[in-house]
C-alpha cells in the first residue's frame, strides 16, 4: 500500500471574512471529492481569512498510480479554485 500526500496553500484576495473563505473552501473541497477518490480537508490557517491550506491524501496499491492521481488532483484544484495557488508541498 502506498500513500501520497500534498499540502496546498491558496491566497483568496477577495475574502474579507471567514465566511468568504468558507465559501471558497467548501466549493473546492466538494468539487474535488466528487471527482476523485481522495481524502481532502482543511489542515492549517483556519483563522486567516485570506489564506486557505488544504491537505490531500491518496492511497493506492501502486506508487506510480498514487502519484499520478495526486498530480491530477493538484492540477484540478488549481484550475477550479476561486483563489490563487501559492504553494504545493508534496510529501
Amino acid at each position: 500500500m502506498h500513500t501520497q500526500t500534498a499540502k496546498l496553500t491558496f491566497h483568496i484576495p477577495h475574502a474579507t471574512s471567514l465566511k468568504d473563505k468558507r465559501q471558497v473552501c467548501r466549493s473546492l473541497i466538494d468539487k474535488t471529492r466528487r471527482r476523485f477518490n481522495a481524502a481532502v480537508s482543511v489542515v492549517d490557517t483556519q483563522g486567516m481569512y485570506q489564506t486557505l491550506t488544504i491537505g490531500v491524501v491518496v492511497v493506492s496499491g501502486e506508487f506510480a498510480y498514487a502519484r499520478q492521481s495526486l498530480d491530477e488532483i493538484v492540477r484540478f484544484m488549481e484550475e477550479h479554485a476561486e483563489a490563487e495557488l501559492v504553494g504545493v508541498e508534496i510529501m
